[in-house]
């Protein structure tokens, strides 16, 4: 189904101006393009954004809303850029078939692939002789690049019982190591964090923030880890929300174990992660493997980590999982206006971005409707995730930060930072306008549930 048409001058979703230029592009993309026509999300994350619009030299390009003029030229590019894509997708399914060839079953073929048949089109353009040749080069090249950091090769790492028996002493000694702190020790980082919020919601914020750097030089970050893990209440500067945001399930972590599998669809939360699940998203998520440590370093630094405080050790990292938290729970995009006091310009931007989302203003108010449920369910879970966003939120901003840790990329100045927290949460409000759309268009595929979701989405039923 082709997205929805927006008013003419208005700023448009960098997404929807992607996905429709994508469209018109016409056939001979199915091998980058999901059922409905629409690019891949690794598609976009890959090819389209690094390698077609390159916001590094395009900024004007980085923004998730895009004014006419900006929305024609990306869509311009991602049409000059129509062979290109089309000899992509091709070698992107001849280098499948050299996979199967081979027998290799190790790493997501979009993540070890995609960019590298991009690289293949621009230099050669479509397959032709020879190509299948050069295709079991490249997925030899890859599978060599690896190093042995795939899933499979963690899970055989991990199966060793000799292993398994030493990993878990080394971790049930570093986590009876802890030392957990009051809520008070945490007092002046909650005045700190505040004034680095304020200052990253104001316009022409500078590159350094000496309260931002404070907070990294007085270990906020592993003050509220320590507090957390004494249960201290309030350190959030909320009532209602769970001291750890939905980080773990339990009242506080427990002590991590090996593990011995996992899957995307039924992963814990952040902080009650076994050692394989907290590297299996991290291995799944890699284009690069090459550049993360070789495997049993890997697996190493994970224990000490798993057990640190917030789960992180850069400590800049672990004060923007402080600063998000101090966000997240001021997070209001039903505009309730609970919990106002104390808000910052960070708030109020994210915030109002959120409440001005038109094209899902109606959808939100029937998801707050008083009225029954057309659908039995499914409106009112999008319902409590716009009453609890800080969940969600949390939860993304802590797996962002985990995957920066294993890199060693840590967040030295406060635009960087805020650049992550802002990201987080453009995405979280992305997902839930996705999530949004999808339970409308099922809705008015039922019999008898389309007149009642939209009498619930009237403007005076919310």
């Amino acid at each position: 189904m082709p997205p929805p048409s927006q008013p003419t001058g208005e700023p448009r979703p960098r997404a929807m101006v992607i996905e429709q230029a994508w469209r018109d592009l016409g056939p001979g993309l199915e091998a980058l393009s999901g059922p409905a026509g629409a690019p891949l999300t690794r598609t976009v994350k890959l090819i389209v954004l690094p390698l077609v619009v390159r916001p590094a030299l395009r900024p004007e390009l980085g923004v998730d809303f895009l004014d006419p003029a900006e929305a024609d030229r990306l869509a311009a590019l991602i049409r000059g850029s129509s062979t290109r894509l089309v000899a992509t997708a091709q070698w992107f399914t001849l280098l499948k078939k050299a996979r199967r060839a081979l027998g290799v079953v190790a790493g997501h073929p979009q993540d070890l692939y995609f960019q590298r048949c991009f690289e293949l089109a621009t230099q050669h353009g479509a397959p032709s002789a020879g190509a299948e040749a050069v295709a079991r080069a490249v997925v030899e090249d890859v599978a060599d690049a690896d190093g042995g950091r795939t899933v499979e090769a963690l899970k055989k790492h991990l199966a060793d019982p000799v292993r398994r028996a030493r990993l878990d002493q080394e971790l049930t000694a570093a986590w009876e190591s802890r030392r957990t702190v009051p809520a008070s020790d945490v007092a002046s980082a909650v005045v700190r964090a505040a004034e680095v919020l304020e200052l990253c919601g104001a316009p022409g914020q500078p590159g350094r923030s000496p309260a931002y750097l404070s907070m990294i030089e007085a270990e906020d970050g592993r003050a509220y880890g320590r507090a957390l893990w004494a249960l201290a209440a309030g350190v959030w500067g909320g009532t209602d929300q769970p001291s750890h945001l939905g980080l773990t399930a339990r009242q506080v972590p427990a002590c991590p174990g090996v593990g011995r599998g996992a899957s995307t669809a039924t992963l814990a939360a952040p902080l009650d992660r076994t050692l394989f699940e907290r590297l299996f998203l991290v291995l799944q998520s890699s284009a690069r493997r090459e550049e993360l440590p070789a495997l049993p370093e890997l697996v190493g630094r994970e224990v000490g980590r798993s057990c640190a405080p917030l789960g992180l050790y850069d400590e800049s990292l672990r004060v923007t999982v402080v600063l998000g938290g101090r966000l997240a729970v001021g997070l209001d995009p039903l505009g309730t206006g609970e919990g106002a006091q104390g808000r910052t310009s960070a708030h109020r931007a994210v915030n109002s971005r959120w409440r001005r989302e038109a094209s899902v203003l109606r959808a939100r108010r029937m998801t707050v409707s008083p009225r029954p449920d057309p659908d039995g369910g499914a409106l009112e879970a999008l319902a409590q995730d716009l009453r609890t966003p800080w969940a969600a939120y949390m939860r993304r901003l802590w797996v962002r930060l985990h995957g920066r840790d294993v890199r060693d990329a840590p967040l030295g100045e406060v635009a960087s930072a805020w650049a992550v927290l802002d990201g987080v949460a453009r995405s979280v409000m992305m997902d839930h306008r996705a999530r949004v759309r999808s339970a409308l268009r099922a809705l008015s595929a039922t019999p008898g549930t389309a007149s009642a979701a939209v009498a619930a989405a009237e403007p005076g039923s919310a």
